[in-house]
Order: C-alpha cells, then sequence, then structure tokens
C-alpha cells in the first residue's frame, strides 16, 4: 500500500483522507491501514464515510458495522442514505448508475465537510482485472483497457495492488468484522459471473491471471495516456471544428501512425456524437475515406462525406435522426415563411427550423453557435423566414464587432463550398439576417435585457426530434 501511494503521489503526510467505507471486506481493511499510515505521520485519516443505498434488507446492518469501525478507530463518522431504487425509476436510469452518481455527490459532500483533501476507496487487483475483463469483453480501447485509476480528481485507490485474499487475511489477524454483501452471489450481474466464473476458469491456464491482468490494466493506462498527449500536440494540425461540423485533413490523416490516426477521429466523432457509441468499424470507415474517396455514410450523430482534401463529419441536434441532403437542391430552394411560434421544414437541404417564445430564464446561451440560438426580436415583427444565401448578404457576426459579408463569413469560418448552399439562414421581415444556423446570430438581435421576453430558434434535421 505505501509503494502505491508513493509510486502515483496519492497522499503526503499533510494529506487529509477520508476513507469510504461500504461495510465490505476491502473497506474495512482500507480504513484500518489508512489508521496505521496515520498513526506513522504518513498521512492524516481525517474520518470515514458510509452512503447508505437503501438497496438492501441488511444495508441498515452495513451502517451499523461501519459505526463501531469508526469509534474503535477513533474517528469522526459521516453518514449519509438515499433511495436510490427510487432516484432510479424517477430518472429512467439503471440501478447502478443511479447508485454510482449518488455515491460519488456523497464523496464530494464528505470531502467538504471533514475538510479532506481526498476521498479514499478500497479497490483492489481484483476489482481491477474483473474491470479489465469486463471492458475487454465489450470492445473497449486502450483507454478503457486502463480500468481504474490509482488517483482520478480528489479520488484515490490505494489498495490497487493489494489482492484481497491478502486483506482478509489481515481483518482475520486484526479481528476485524465486516460484511458480505449477498447479492454478490447474483451471476446475472456481469462482474459477479466474471469474479464467480471467467476469473477461476483463467486460473487453469495461469495461477497469477489477476496480477497479469492488473498490470495489462496499467500498460494501457500509461500507452493512452502518451497518445493522448499525441493527438493533442496534432490536433490543431489535423482537425477544424465550427459549428455542427468538422473537418479532417485526409492527407495528415493517412500519413500518421494508425494508433494515433484512430484516436484523434474517435474524438473528432464523439464531439459530434453526444452520448452514442463511436465503435471501431465506426472509426475505420472514416480512415478509409481518407485514404481513398469512398460514398458517404450515416455514424452516430453525423453525416460524413469525402470533400476534396477533407473528411467533414456534420453533425445534428442531439436526438435527430435525419441527415442534410446529397445534390444540387441546396442552392434551387427560396425561402419559406417561419411563425412565433412556429416550424418550418426545407426540405431541399434536409433541415428544420422552429422558433417559440419564452421566458429569458428558459433561454440559455444567445450566441447561435451550434443548434440554438436565444435572440430577442423587434415586437412590430411576427413573423421570419429561412432562405438560402443570396449574393451580398452582410450582417455583424456576434461579437466580431463590425459587418461582414456571408461569403467572408464562411471562408473564414473554412465551410467548404459544397456546404454552404445547405446552411439554413433566418431573416426578419426586412430580410435582415437574424441567425446563421449552426454558426451566429447577428449582433442586433442579441438578448440585451435579462428580463425580457425571448425567441428560441432550433435547428433539428429532418426527421429528427428535439
Amino acid at each position: 500500500m505505501r509503494r502505491t501511494i508513493e509510486r502515483h503521489h496519492l497522499a503526503a503526510p499533510g494529506t487529509r483522507v477520508v476513507a469510504a467505507v461500504s461495510g465490505g471486506s476491502d473497506s474495512v481493511a482500507l480504513a484500518a491501514l489508512l489508521h496505521d499510515l496515520d498513526r506513522a505521520g504518513e498521512l492524516q485519516l481525517v474520518g470515514l464515510a458510509h452512503f447508505n443505498h437503501q438497496l438492501r434488507g441488511a444495508a441498515d446492518d452495513d451502517e451499523a458495522l461501519c459505526t463501531r469501525l469508526a469509534a474503535r478507530l477513533d474517528r469522526p463518522f459521516l453518514v449519509d442514505r438515499e433511495d436510490v431504487g427510487a432516484i432510479a425509476r424517477r430518472e429512467h436510469r439503471s440501478v447502478e448508475d443511479a447508485a454510482r452518481a449518488a455515491r460519488y455527490r456523497f464523496f464530494d459532500r464528505a470531502r467538504a465537510t471533514l475538510a479532506a483533501d481526498v476521498v479514499a476507496l478500497g479497490h483492489t487487483s481484483d476489482d481491477q482485472a474483473e474491470t479489465f475483463l469486463l471492458r475487454l469483453l465489450r470492445g473497449a480501447g486502450s483507454k478503457g483497457l486502463g480500468s481504474m485509476h490509482p488517483r482520478r480528481d480528489a479520488i484515490i485507490r490505494p489498495l490497487l495492488e493489494c489482492r484481497r485474499s491478502e486483506l482478509r487475511g489481515e481483518l482475520a489477524a486484526r479481528e476485524l468484522a465486516f460484511a458480505d454483501d449477498e447479492s454478490n452471489a447474483d451471476i446475472q450481474i456481469p462482474r459477479n459471473r466474471v469474479r464467480a466464473e471467467l476469473v477461476p476458469f483463467l486460473e487453469r491456464f495461469n495461477p497469477s491471471i489477476v496480477e497479469v491482468l492488473a498490470d495489462e490494466a496499467t500498460l494501457a493506462r500509461d500507452e493512452h495516456a502518451y497518445l493522448s498527449a499525441a493527438a493533442d500536440a496534432l490536433w490543431p494540425d489535423l482537425v477544424c471544428q465550427d459549428g455542427l461540423q468538422v473537418r479532417l485533413d485526409a492527407d495528415r490523416l493517412k500519413t500518421a501512425p494508425p494508433a494515433l490516426a484512430r484516436l484523434v477521429v474517435q474524438r473528432a466523432m464523439t464531439v459530434l456524437a453526444g452520448k452514442r457509441v463511436v465503435a471501431f468499424a465506426d472509426v475505420e470507415r472514416v480512415l478509409a475515406m481518407a485514404a481513398d474517396p469512398q460514398p458517404a455514410f450515416d455514424a452516430p450523430g453525423q453525416r460524413v462525406e469525402r470533400i476534396r482534401t477533407d473528411v467533414v463529419l456534420t453533425g445534428r441536434p442531439a436526438g435527430a435522426v435525419g441527415r442534410p441532403v446529397s445534390g444540387t437542391a441546396a442552392a434551387n430552394f427560396s425561402s419559406y415563411s417561419l411563425s412565433i411560434p412556429g416550424e418550418v421544414t426545407v426540405a431541399e437541404i434536409g433541415w428544420r427550423v422552429s422558433a417559440e417564445v419564452a421566458g429569458s430564464r428558459d433561454g440559455g446561451a444567445d450566441t447561435g453557435k451550434d443548434a440554438v440560438a436565444v435572440i430577442q426580436l423587434d415586437k412590430q415583427h411576427e413573423r421570419l423566414a429561412v432562405r438560402n444565401r443570396r449574393p451580398g448578404d452582410r450582417f455583424r457576426p456576434l461579437g466580431l464587432g463590425q459587418r461582414k459579408k456571408l461569403q467572408d463569413f464562411f471562408v473564414d469560418r473554412k465551410v467548404a463550398r459544397e456546404r454552404r448552399d445547405f446552411v439554413p439562414i433566418v431573416v426578419d421581415e426586412d430580410d435582415r439576417i437574424v441567425w446563421v444556423a449552426g454558426y451566429a446570430i447577428d449582433e442586433q438581435f442579441r438578448v440585451t435585457d435579462p428580463a425580457q421576453t425571448v425567441i428560441i430558434l432550433r435547428l433539428k434535421a429532418v426527421g429528427g426530434s428535439d
């Protein structure tokens, strides 16, 4: 445990540490060992913290056990409880996800209440090996295979190089009680099945498989850190993002080392994917398009196409399933009236634009970048219109401080010529540009009075929804 703390700089003599205790063997051992290090002057154990998820009949017994442990170690004890099952149902999320979110919110509160620097968790090398296998089975890359980090912000894991069996032997020697969670026997839970079936099976091939897998996680974590730094350096020269569009330099992409190219593409696609998962196959199709022009295709949350020397990723608002259409129709549409409130579909370019009235407190950002714009509108103007760009169009982009030709604006933003006719232009009754959809609003329509009613404009793909 000392070696792990020193190697990863988890704590020093002045570091104030809270031990998160569940009542299980790992966390009880964690608290006892941190208490030893406190007495040796190597850190300061300022308290124990227990979160009661109220998911099990024995949950109150676990809380009582932790209370007794804190008294035995003579340390402050902080406890909180929430009905995690009810939270999961109310927020339409899994119990595991709701439990983790509630638990980590409690860790933040515990750290603040006890004026601590870090919260220590009792994850072991057994947990690390199980996490590695779960992510391997799911198909994670080096970032995911890195599994649990010894330190992540204010969370530390000083037992990450210790085996669970060793910790239980230590507890027996100290005559310290711990609780067994009966749900650990439920092999319908993937982690439990890995622990009960897969790890013992692999130990038949290598008795030290847990240590081997934990080492593999360390290797993957360090390799990802190296690649991530290299991707940071390459990003400005290879990637250009503007609103709902990300452009990748195909020549630079195809000459980059494959591992680095994959990471850059995965990052770029994730920018537009929202909560959708970008799979290995999606990344490979983009790399294939960089190497040799391919037909355009749909990927999670975006359209991918080759335009001259760039691979262009065009995103759409979260929840939308449509995409901008191809062809010359975009240049041919004229103008569509947009009522307030109301919505108009511009089928020629595959977009819908809506307008609604809202109180300023509901407005949010007012820059007009991406898929939402918040504006103020003259009361005498009750209608807007959506049209294509026209020769001579000018407007005053928010924050620029001067009028600019729309053509020059597109050039500055590196919007490909082929895409400019696909950008909806929202105008008022006097044909003044209100919003270059997805890019910027005009300065004269920005919200200046926090108390005023505002107009919310939304850009949505045809076939999509808010």
